[in-house]
């Protein structure tokens, strides 16, 4: 059973870090010197984010909840959604303090809180948890992970992310509880809405279109609503992308000696996706009295991504069809790096991957709710499912062909720009192509979230105002199944005596064009379907699972018990009104991992039980210091459980290197203490300021550590598995500050501001393998910062955004390979609206205008290893309402 601790929340210094406020705060006071101050929000569900008209209001809305709250949150509300450049959620989250967001080949897909990565996030739907799609287009899995691109923007009405939670609240997250709310039929009442959009893409050079529309209706007396939306999206996606692997540890240690860095595999590659996503929402409110309510839920999405990928995979470092052998003489060296040098005899594949990734994801929920008198009762029952997998016939395909030639590398030019790769054999020729294995993989990923509960709760009169109540029974499942299948039919089969039907010349050009430099722009292809129509017969397709096959799969079964008491208090201490909320919650865990291990080549079905219990008590306070200055101090013990395929009895084996990733069913979940002490300035209505010092102490913190395994036919192979085994803390400091400038002259009275910034330190001591990592923490950027800008006149919106993180963790790496870092990124994203009549807008808007791309680098950054190119997104969208 772990224990909970409380220490005195910190809080020294917190005033002064609203100083930069200052910025126009003066102007504002002036300016409102009749108005009264922000009166106190409604509650959050009172809030009506549809009726707001311009996005300067829906700050002002975000605000209000915000100071109305209990307990520490940031929102972002349906105008901030429906009219800045944002697809999904993930996406319009960005607008929050202290919310960075990772980006696959432009889209929003992860979210990552107060500087912790997004396993350590909570995300729910309408206060329900979602079960999560997992990433399948190339076998990577992780579990706890919520991919938001399968949630597009058009449905929701607002996303609140807590960041200091209360006992009623599920446990799960390290870094906030993002609770994604959808329109509701009492919410808007007898209303349509509508938007047709085309959008380009400037690497791609294609036009794409989407379409949405909402209707709601209410009867006369408000006692029946229904509500019912869609979505068809379209777009077609290239990623120009240039990635090494890692940087290998010793690799050439006869010729090279001890302690020094290679590359290992390293590829250009055109990576394209046919992205289609489909999405309907239903809701249904029923309030026969002022004592019940019923509310139902159904949001049913499908995301299907055709995925189709060229690659030149160059293999200084891998054995298995030829042996490398550095070249003495030819190195070099700078620091612990070989930046440059000539590798004979070393593998140049081009390959084709293609499949078609599909996601699926239903979510349903009910509420009853009944308030007799001081009393309220609320049941719920809520159950999602997602599946990822691909459908009859298109599992991933990857066709290789090969030569084996020398390698002249040189990195030397830095993190940022092309290495120089070159060889003496033409890469374009197809006589110079042999084949090599083809690989066919199917992948099924099924998650499952099944959630009942019951609360109750009573108010008084006096200090203590309010007592809550409640439990929960959370059944959780995830069940991987894989498959694989090698086959070597064509193994060394000279490419043109296949025939002209198994290669043909890139498709696109100019790849990655805006970077000089001697390395393939262009190369043979493999096409798309010869191969798998050559050697995926129904013979093949029929074979029993291999042990291979078995290792890879896994069932995680969990089921979880809470149950929580939460009291309320509100009363005056030396003239100061105070309240707040105290409380503990109680989980109990129960974990059945499912799996098949090897005894020699004989597969064994093996079962693992884990148990563990949690008390989490929380305390938030709230302090009215003025009639415009809020301040609060909380502290909580949080619980995050392991990434379900950490906990999983697996072994996976990669492909192309001698490396495989292992499942430890015995991980104890990631705990913390945490803290927080913020102040609030509301100066004038159009004004807010906040500012947050938080702490997050955490114990059992999970690292890997590698084992050579003796793998048949492949012989010795790192596996990498998780452990815990190190500890770690996070210390930052968030602000943020907005405003409308409406004491300025006309036409000036238009603008506003939005920003805010993140600082985040941490404190960390584990390892990876046996390498040791110090004070960093995979995914946390230790500075952000969001500055959006807007103007509103008459017809006319605009705005513009920069959203900047600096460089975070990628990898840990292992004992032999390096860590990688993703280079500081900013994306500038911006909008023009023309409101043509009350009920029609145009808009057009446009992402990561100034072209910016993404570096990946390993230890240093001498040692490059990633450059990724998207480019820039433009929309035209045609919206109305009625």
């Amino acid at each position: 059973m772990s224990s909970s601790k409380f220490l005195s929340a910190p809080c020294a210094g917190a005033v002064a870090v609203l100083a930069f406020a200052a910025l126009g705060a003066g102007q504002a006071r002036a300016a409102d010197t009749a108005a009264p101050a922000t009166p106190a929000a409604e509650p959050a569900d009172a809030v009506d984010a549809v009726v707001i008209t311009s996005y300067g209001k829906s700050l002002q809305a975000a605000a209000a909840l915000k100071r109305s709250a209990d307990y520490g949150l940031d929102a972002v509300n349906a105008e901030d959604i429906g009219k800045f450049p944002t697809r999904n959620a993930a996406e319009a989250l960005q607008l929050v303090t202290g919310v960075t967001i990772d980006r696959q080949r432009g889209a929003g897909l992860y979210v990552s809180v107060r500087g912790l990565g997004p396993q350590f996030q909570y995300t729910e739907l309408n206060g329900r948890s979602i079960a999560v799609n997992d990433l399948i287009e190339n076998g990577g899995a992780k579990g706890r992970q919520f991919r938001f691109e399968v949630l597009p923007a058009e449905l929701i009405s607002q996303i609140e992310v807590v960041k200091t939670p209360t006992a009623d609240m599920d446990e799960g997250a390290l870094g906030g509880n993002i609770n994604i709310k959808t329109f509701k039929p009492f919410d808007l009442g007898k209303k349509a809405a509508f938007s047709v959009r085309e959008t380009y893409s400037d690497v791609r050079k294609k036009a794409d279109p989407s379409v949405s529309g909402l209707g709601s209706w209410t009867n006369a007396d408000k006692t029946i609503g229904v509500l019912a939306s869609g979505l068809y999206d379209e777009r077609h996606v290239r990623n120009d992308r240039l990635y090494m692997v890692g940087w290998n540890l010793d690799k050439f240690k006869s010729v090279l000696g001890s302690g020094l860095y290679t590359p290992t595999r390293t590829r250009p590659t055109v990576e394209t996706e046919h992205r289609k996503l489909y999405s309907g929402a239903l809701s249904g409110q029923w309030k026969p009295n002022g004592d019940f309510q019923t509310d139902v839920d159904l949001l049913v999405t499908r995301l299907d991504v055709d995925y189709d990928e060229f690659g030149l995979d160059i293999y200084p470092d891998d054995a298995t069809f030829a042996t490398p052998q550095f070249v003495a003489g030819s190195q070099k060296v700078v620091g612990d790096t070989v930046v440059a040098g000539t590798i004979n005899n070393v593998r140049w594949m081009a390959s084709r991957e293609t499949s078609l990734n599909r996601h699926d994801l239903t979510i349903f929920g009910i509420k009853q709710a009944w308030t007799p008198g001081a009393w309220a009762f609320n049941a719920e029952y809520g159950y999602s499912r997602a599946r990822s997998y691909h459908p009859d016939g298109k599992a991933t395909t990857r066709d290789r062909i090969a030569f084996f030639a020398p390698l002249s590398f040189d990195f030397s030019r830095g993190s940022t720009s092309i290495p120089q790769l070159t060889t003496t054999v033409d890469y374009t020729n197809p006589a110079n192509f042999v084949g090599q294995a083809f690989d066919y993989t199917w992948k099924d990923s099924r998650d499952s979230d099944e959630t009942f509960r019951l609360d109750g709760s009573r108010v008084f009169s006096g200090w203590f105002t309010k007592i809550a109540f409640g439990a929960e029974q959370h059944n959780m499942n995830r069940t991987y199944l894989r498959r694989d299948w090698v086959l070597n039919d064509i193994l060394n089969v000279p490419l043109t005596t296949l025939g002209a039907s198994f290669y043909e010349t890139m498709p696109y050009t100019g790849f990655l064009k805006d970077f000089a430099g001697n390395t393939p722009r262009t190369w043979v292809t493999p096409t798309s379907d010869a191969y798998y129509k050559k050697m995926y017969t129904s013979a093949v397709a029929a074979q029993p699972w291999s042990a291979a096959d078995l290792r890879n799969s896994f069932i995680v079964d969990q089921k979880i018990h809470s149950a929580y008491v939460r009291g309320d208090f509100k009363f005056d201490l030396g003239g100061v009104p105070v309240s707040g909320n105290l409380g503990v919650r109680y989980a109990e865990t129960k974990q059945l991992a499912s799996g098949t291990l090897t005894s020699g080549s004989t597969p064994v079905p093996v079962g693992y039980l884990k148990e563990y219990k949690n008390w989490l008590p929380s305390l938030n306070v709230k302090l009215d210091l003025r009639d415009d200055l809020v301040g609060r101090l909380s502290a909580s013990r949080v619980v995050n459980r392991p990434n379900v395929t950490d906990s999983a009895p697996r072994i996976s084996v990669s492909r192309d290197s001698p490396t495989a990733s292992g499942g430890n069913p015995d991980l104890d979940p990631f705990l913390a203490d945490q803290y927080d002490a913020s102040l609030e300035w509301y100066p004038a209505p159009t004004t807010a300021v906040t500012a947050a010092v938080f702490i997050k102490t955490m114990d059992n913190y999970i690292t890997a550590q590698n084992t050579t395994i003796q793998v048949p036919g492949r012989g010795d192979v790192l596996l990498s598995a998780s452990v815990n085994g190190g500890d770690a803390e996070v210390r930052g400091f968030e602000a943020a500050y907005n405003q409308s400038l409406s004491f300025l002259p006309a036409p000036f009275d238009g603008f506003g501001v939005q920003a805010s910034v993140t600082l985040v330190d941490s404190k960390a001591n584990y390892f990876a393998g046996n390498r040791q990592i110090k004070d960093d923490l995979v995914g946390l950027s230790k500075q952000s910062y969001n500055l959006v800008g807007y103007y509103e006149k008459g017809p006319i919106s605009a705005r513009l955004g920069w959203f900047w993180r600096s460089r975070y963790l990628q990898s840990i790496g292992s004992t032999t390979t390096a860590q990688s870092y993703i280079a500081p990124y900013g994306s500038l994203d911006g909008s023009l609206s023309y409101q043509i009549t009350p009920q029609y807008a145009v808009t057009l808007e446009g992402s990561n205008l100034t072209d910016e791309v993404r570096f990946t680098y390993g230890k240093t950054k001498d040692q490059p290893m990633e450059i990724y190119h998207w480019g820039r997104t433009v929309s035209l969208t045609l919206r109305g309402k009625f």
